[in-house]
């Protein structure tokens, strides 16, 4: 209930709510959006993920066992094996990029809230669309590396003796990166970006290119986290649980650069361990 205050202002009666404010509305909108994308992509990427775990490895060279994501089927031709890559490739970055990607959003929103409710929405829409548009072009790149590195396993036995060892020195590789200046300096523009943002201008096309720079920035901020991921197993559910995790604690926690050594850390003793049985295994 209303009432006037002695001063002759308009206060609301204790014990009664106050309304809610349009910008927490519209913050509550858009996370709980987001959180519906979250939950649609991960059951979708887990389904991909039991279906292609009921599928058998095929035994390699060297003692390791290649995923049937990187060959066709018996009857399914090239493009059918891309497109299905390309729903699996969509739906996991989705489920994994979205817990960091949603506050970027929110901010850029915050940025744009000049204009009408309605317009800020389909421009933050639109830079998320240019953002995953960024990991769309990211997974074809990958689809034709893992292709071309899985045909050349098949054709040369001493390069697949070669991956489980090779698969290990990458990983150590990966982690120690999380130790470097340029891993530094990514997280830093982490932080920073929210200041970029705050004068965005109000247009479809900034917002596309918003979205693309944000991709863009963030496949450099990820790209070795991405690259133990698909060292370890793409479709592997508790590797990209980890992964995951690891992307969004050190983007998130109030010392990214802390947790990102942590991260690094672990990875390097992983690719160790990687390393050093391989190394067994072959002797």
């Amino acid at each position: 209930m209303l009432r006037l205050s002695p001063s002759g202002c308009t206060a609301i009666e204790a014990g009664e709510a106050a309304p809610a404010s349009p910008a927490r509305a519209s913050r509550h909108l858009h996370f709980g959006v987001c959180a519906l994308l979250f939950v649609a992509a991960t059951a979708i990427t887990v389904r991909a993920c039991l279906a292609m775990s009921a599928m058998a490895d095929a035994p390699m060279p060297g003692g390791w066992a290649m995923s049937m994501m990187w060959a066709p089927m018996c009857g399914q031709t090239w493009a059918g094996l891309a497109a299905c890559f390309a729903g699996m490739w969509s739906a996991m970055t989705v489920a994994m990029m979205l817990p960091v990607l949603a506050p970027a959003l929110w901010s850029y929103r915050t940025a744009v809230a000049g204009t009408a409710a309605t317009r800020a929405d389909r421009l933050t829409a639109l830079a998320g669309l240019g953002y995953f548009a960024v990991w769309t072009g990211c997974g074809v790149t990958v689809f034709a590396l893992g292709i071309a590195l899985t045909q050349t396993a098949l054709r040369y036995a001493a390069f697949a003796h070669a991956v489980p060892i090779a698969s290990g020195i990458i990983v150590i590789i990966a982690g120690a990166f999380q130790f470097s200046a340029w891993k530094a300096r990514l997280l830093a523009c982490c932080c920073a970006m929210p200041e970029c943002r705050r004068h965005a201008p109000a247009t479809a096309g900034a917002a596309w290119r918003h979205g693309l720079r944000l991709g863009l920035h963030c496949i450099g901020c990820c790209a070795n986290l991405s690259v133990i991921l698909l060292v370890v197993g793409a479709m592997d559910l508790r590797a990209m649980a980890l992964v995951t995790i690891a992307i969004a604690a050190e983007r998130l926690a109030a010392d990214g650069i802390y947790m990102a050594r942590i991260v690094g850390a672990a990875a390097i003793g992983m690719g160790l361990s990687l390393t050093i049985q391989a190394v067994l295994g072959a002797a």
